[in-house]
């Protein structure tokens, strides 16, 4: 869980409120399971009606999610995943959402979930569970992010997408990659789609170069950027 938290590095300016990982819902409004297509109309339109929507983890294809209620255990089928620590680590188990979006929970079926935050996700469970339950308290949590991806093409020994499952910077992704080709110049550029404010002074428009002997001498240390999802590094 803490390495899941500090992928939000490259979501969260340091400072902000922290994205909820598992995020206990508020919502109180019984409905029937009949409205979800309703519900979750509702939800995106309110989303859509923010002029800044806060940077928190937005669940994609692939995620494993544990969605939980109290007193009555796990709702999640059916997916288990072992987590770094000695001997393979604990077993965490949870539902992984499919390529047409949804997840598949106990007593209510198939419901979306890829665009969501867990808040949401909290939130929209909380008055599908209510038809059901009395006042359920549920919590939804990520076991395991597979939908975040980077990039890394141009002279590296083993270009390619890699899966962003934990902190990776720079230095890293470099080593991750194999290394420099012989032709390699040893420059680096990150392209990003969206810069946040925090990052603007370092970005010229959505690029980032960076030497690596300037990292290598102890130059230039503070753009060892951490990589986020959708990141495009390209080694020159």
């Amino acid at each position: 869980m803490t390495r899941l938290l500090i992928l939000l590095f490259c979501l969260v300016v340091p400072g902000d409120r922290m994205a909820v990982f598992a995020a206990q819902s508020t919502a109180d409004v019984p409905v029937s399971v009949e409205q979800k297509n309703i519900l979750l109309q509702e939800l995106f339109e309110t989303k859509a009606e923010k002029m800044e929507r806060e940077e928190e983890y937005v669940i994609g294809h692939g995620d494993i999610l544990s969605v939980s209620i109290y007193e009555e255990g796990d709702m999640a089928l059916s997916a288990s995943v072992k987590q770094p620590g000695d001997g393979g680590g604990a077993v965490q188990t949870g539902a992984q959402v499919m390529m047409d979006g949804r997840l598949s929970l106990k007593d209510i079926g198939d419901v979306e979930v890829v665009g969501l935050t867990l808040a949401e996700l909290a939130d929209y469970l909380k008055k599908l569970y209510s038809t059901l339950y009395d006042n359920p308290i549920l919590t939804t949590t990520l076991v395991q992010s597979n939908s975040l991806r980077y990039t890394v093409m141009g002279e590296v020994a083993r270009p390619g997408v890699f899966k962003l499952d934990h902190p990776i910077n720079l230095v890293q992704v470099l080593a991750q990659s194999g290394g420099f080709t012989e032709w390699a110049g040893r420059e680096i550029t990150v392209v990003r789609k969206k810069i946040r404010e925090a990052d603007k002074a370092q970005f010229d428009g959505n690029t980032l170069k960076v030497d690596y002997d300037d990292f290598v001498s102890g130059k230039s240390l503070e753009r060892n950027i951490f990589v986020c999802s959708g990141d495009i590094v390209i080694v020159n």
